[in-house]
């Protein structure tokens, strides 16, 4: 029925499909941005259209440049990736009125699934157990108060057309309500141009399981088994596995007949995501449906043996599922990693986004380990500018093993073994939750991570580098090696800087000896121990990777700068972004703490505060447009 598909989609997931429709001897197009002019799924692809500036409303989210894209590529079909259009029914059906494929779920079952609360109501129908809440088209502030306190608190505000974690609150008690109410329809309006909201009684301690569904168009519905994605942060993942630490076969079974419930009662067809909240009572309840491709499918992939994206085309084109629920076999453990490129050290803002140029990237080879295997979805390369765009996810590491301990020792190698140099990342943080005791016996819960956030927890405490870090950092600095130190240059007195502290060390530095440099690895004998670490080394600075984090030493200039001393009366944005919310206007008095403006990047939505009393002088950017990373943004006179 086709034999071109175009990618709505950038980054790992299009080069994931990309490779498997290959295999299977499609032709494909590529679609980007200015941003991805020279991005890795570009390249990979047999051709490429321009679709517009970065910022995704003008390009991945254009649906007639998509369809102009497919028009002149002669395309037949379209695969939506997951993010941007991934589950928006007008472009689904868009494509249908093209005569274009949609390799994806029928319109109809996007729309009903889409919206949360009628998602919500469908399931009920279905006997799918479902979370107490209000579902109801008044969306009257007094009205929402009255649902909010006959539901009981804490409760969840919820964007009726959200995701991702956009357009929610979390509310412990009646006076939280206004504000919580005020800004997840702000949020919801601005992120999905839907303001309507819904109440959702909160499951305390609750985990997060999933269950993978798979149909076909002949009434076929299989599931493959759930998944755990408990680990979180802002209600967004970082870790997920199948099988479940929790989940037994009762459980298991049950979990599967609801999903297979859900999916039949809106008509489903492809591969889809059913998510539950499973209490700490052992009841499971309905959560939404993701009506795509979930970013986690690849753990689902390695216990079953099937190639997702694969049945996604062939059951496009018509194929029926040639295996029944009784065939399916769920073979080992695996769990994957997101890599982020964000600062979960931030003391004020966790996870605030980070930017940058890669100037470094060594992905780790496909390990044969002892008992498990390494697979690394990414679409990173040297030179690639990772901007505020786009979501920050930029690799996934997964690992499947005989046992959950096989694929959290091969992870952990991983992560070790695959340095990403430039942007700041999560890898150390990733490496030490796999290994943390609340992993390992299934304690976490999907507030776990904020609430260590919020409390200070060790695991939220910036890594500091291991003498023998700052021996090997100084010796690479001493040279001799290109672009380094001349080798002429030896008993010397050298400084350097790693975040808040500075050493003088005396070079040649004792008991280190550098052997060899090849690419980003390096040999080094250190103490009489030979030791393999990753480097990058530019300018005046030498980064070196250790379990899994990226440690910056920087040989201070010998005339240095006046230290810089921050400013109150200029709020400055934290991060290259857009400008989300200005809550206030020229003259308008602040307080201390007061919220002043938003910034949005990478999916996430990071407020400025007045830090000192004072009235507001000028507004240097507005809401919507694009800010740099330390841009002004209110200007203040601070009162006397």
């Amino acid at each position: 029925m086709f034999s071109k598909i175009l990618i709505a989609n950038r980054g790992e997931i299009a080069c994931r499909v990309i490779r498997t429709a290959h295999r299977m001897g499609f032709e494909t197009v590529a679609v980007y941005s200015d941003a991805d002019v020279t991005a890795p799924h570009v390249r990979l692809a047999g051709e490429a259209v321009h679709i517009g500036p970065a910022a995704a409303q003008q390009s991945y989210l254009r649906i007639d440049g998509l369809l102009e894209a497919a028009a002149r590529t002669g395309a037949q079909a379209v695969h939506p990736g997951y993010g941007f259009l991934s589950e928006r029914a007008d472009f689904a059906q868009a494509c249908a009125d093209a005569g274009l494929i949609f390799i994806g779920p029928p319109p109809s079952a996007i729309r009903a699934m889409g919206d949360k609360a009628q998602a919500k109501r469908l399931m009920l129908e279905a006997g799918v157990p479902c979370a107490a809440g209000y579902l109801g088209e008044d969306q009257a502030d007094d009205v929402m108060t009255a649902q909010a306190l006959r539901i009981g608190f804490p409760l969840l505000v919820k964007a009726v057309a959200g995701g991702g974690g956009r357009g929610m609150r979390l509310v412990y008690g009646p006076a939280e309500l206004p504000a919580a109410l005020d800004g997840a329809r702000r949020e919801a309006e601005a992120a999905f141009g839907d303001g309507r909201l819904m109440l959702e009684r909160l499951v305390q301690a609750g985990r997060h399981i999933e269950v993978q569904i798979l149909a076909d168009a002949h009434g076929h519905v299989l599931h493959l088994g759930e998944r755990d994605c408990s680990t979180q942060r802002r209600r967004q993942k970082l870790i997920e596995e199948t099988h479940s630490p929790v989940v037994g076969e009762a459980l298991r079974e049950a979990l599967g007949a609801d999903a297979v419930a859900a999916a039949r009662a809106v008509g489903y067809v492809g591969a889809g995501t059913v998510e539950f909240i499973l209490g700490p009572d052992g009841r499971h309840l309905f959560l939404e449906m993701n009506t795509r491709l979930q970013v986690e499918h690849p753990v689902t992939e390695c216990v079953t043996g099937l190639d997702l994206v694969e049945w996604q085309l062939r059951v496009a084109a018509g194929e029926a599922l040639p295996m029944r629920q009784s065939d399916v076999r769920l073979e080992g453990h695996a769990i994957e990693v997101r890599l982020v490129t964000e600062d979960p050290y931030a003391p004020d803002a966790p996870w605030t986004p980070q930017t940058g140029v890669v100037v470094g990237w060594q992905p780790a080879p496909a390990l044969a380990a002892a008992g498990g295997a390494l697979r690394i979805d990414h679409a990173l390369a040297e030179g690639l500018v990772i901007g505020p765009h786009y979501d920050g996810m930029v690799a996934k590491f997964i690992a499947h093993g005989r046992t959950r301990g096989d694929a959290v020792r091969v992870l952990v190698g991983a992560l070790d073994a695959a340095p990403l140099f430039g942007p700041g990342h999560n890898a150390r943080l990733l490496r030490d939750l796999l290994l943390h005791p609340a992993f390992t016996d299934g304690s976490l819960t999907t507030g776990t991570l904020d609430t260590w956030a919020n409390g200070g927890h060790p695991l939220l405490q910036r890594p500091q580098p291991p003498d023998h870090l700052w021996r090997l950092a100084a010796a690479l600095r001493a040279g001799p090696a290109p672009g380094l130190r001349p080798a002429g240059l030896a008993g010397f007195d050298l400084t350097l800087r790693c975040g808040d502290e500075t050493r003088l060390m005396r070079a040649p530095i004792p008991g280190v000896t550098v052997l060899s440099r090849e690419g980003l690895q390096v040999s080094a004998s250190v103490d009489g121990v030979t030791v393999q670490v990753a480097a990058h080394a530019t300018g005046r600075e030498v980064w070196l990777a250790w379990q899994g984090h990226i440690f910056r030493f920087e040989e201070p200039s010998a005339a240095p700068a006046d230290a810089t001393r921050v400013d109150a009366s200029q709020v400055r944005s934290p991060v290259a972004g857009t400008v989300g919310q200005v809550m206030v206007q020229p003259g308008d008095r602040v307080s201390p703490g007061q919220a002043l403006v938003s910034v949005e990047a990478m999916k996430m939505q990071i407020w400025q505060h007045a830090t000192t009393a004072g009235t507001v002088q000028s507004l240097a950017a507005a809401a919507g447009a694009p800010v740099a990373a330390g841009a002004l943004l209110v200007q203040l006179e601070i009162d006397p």
